[in-house]
């Protein structure tokens, strides 16, 4: 009689779990990820979504509008356990294509004018020499303002675990909308016991070193990846310009000009030639960076959101890749059924590609 009493209140403790099914845990989980693979092909069109199989563990709810530069996710719920929001990549849209091209930096804590009734007050990192890719972080406060509301619905349901997952431009968003929403954490602006798990798959590089750092140390212990194809030039982008002013504060470039003044006259010459010749040009580069894919390209951006004010930039365009990687390295079999390609430029990029290799993780 004990022995069944025993069984029962176990079966009881049990319950819940058994009802609203697998919980969250830290760690790279291959199933996990190609799973929610499955779930970020559902964003594109009719065509694309018939050659990738539909998701087994999660269901869809909710899509949200399009927004900011063509933005949009997807809710999905796998038996009122776990939420997946699902961010959209780019589009073949030409205002899609201008998010990753608007791609000066900006400091990773501040404000901006993102539309003509709304500013976005964002904190995605402490330092106040963490910098951020601002196409991704306009388009991130527009998308942030819709996923909001259902992260609290979603809660008041019950659900706590909740997956962040983005494939391409939606991976680079993935990063930014992950420092985000913990930072809404930290403020107590959203439940504390709100358990986040990133996947950013694909995902492009976000901000320069310190933002990464502080990311990385956030979501450090198995709580975000970002999984790439070797083969595949996405992760790859945008372009870094590295200068003698994006190292930490105490370095020996930054004594470099008061040390050759000390010089004797033919060494001092000979030092500050070398020196300049390896400084002023990635100086002028990153200022041609800001020239042209900030300010430039803020035009654009301001034709098609209405009241948008350009931010001051940060002088960097120190792109770094970000969080912990899982390198899906394609071998002789891959490239043949995925051959290089001059025509075919997103032929390592897109959902099947990375399928195919993740399917063959051990």
């Amino acid at each position: 009689m004990l022995m069944k009493h025993l069984i029962i209140v176990l079966a009881l403790i049990s319950l819940p779990f058994s009802l609203f099914g697998q919980k969250l845990k830290p760690g790279f989980d291959k199933a996990e990820y190609i799973e929610l693979l499955k779930v970020s092909a559902q964003v594109g069109d009719s065509a694309y979504i018939k050659a990738i199989p539909l998701p087994q563990r999660f269901k869809f709810a909710y899509r949200s509008p399009v927004v900011g530069l063509e933005n949009r996710w997807d809710l999905w719920i796998d038996n009122q356990s776990v939420a997946v929001l699902s961010i959209r990549g780019t589009t073949v849209n030409s205002v899609s294509w201008l998010g990753n091209f608007y791609a000066a930096m900006v400091p990773a804590k501040g404000e901006i004018q993102i539309s003509d009734t709304e500013k976005f007050t964002y904190e995605l990192a402490t330092s106040p020499r963490a910098a951020v890719h601002v196409g991704w972080l306009v388009t991130m406060g527009f998308l942030a303002k819709d996923i909001l509301p259902k992260i609290d619905s979603c809660y008041k349901s019950g659900i706590k675990d909740m997956i962040i997952m983005g494939h391409s431009q939606g991976g680079a968003l993935a990063f930014l909308l992950t420092s985000h929403l913990k930072n809404l954490q930290k403020q107590s602006r959203i439940p504390a016991d709100i358990r986040f798990k990133t996947y950013c798959s694909a995902g492009p590089k976000p901000g320069n070193l310190p933002y990464a750092y502080e990311y990385e140390a956030a979501t450090q212990g198995g709580w975000a990846y970002n999984v790439v194809n070797s083969a595949d030039w996405v992760p790859e982008v945008p372009l870094t310009v590295q200068t003698v002013n994006d190292f930490n504060p105490t370095n020996p470039f930054a004594s470099a000009p008061a040390l050759i003044k000390k010089q004797k006259f033919l060494n001092r010459i000979a030092l500050k030639y070398a020196y300049n010749g390896m400084s002023k040009p990635a100086l002028k580069a990153q200022k041609n960076y800001q020239k042209y894919l900030g300010k430039l390209a803020s035009r654009t951006v301001s034709k098609n959101l209405n009241g948008y004010v350009s931010p001051e930039y940060y002088n960097s365009s120190d792109y770094v890749r970000t969080g912990t990687t899982i390198v899906l390295l394609g071998d002789s079999d891959y490239f043949k059924k995925y051959p290089d390609s001059k025509e075919n430029v997103f032929i390592h990029h897109l959902h099947p590609p990375y399928l195919y290799l993740a399917e063959k993780l051990p």
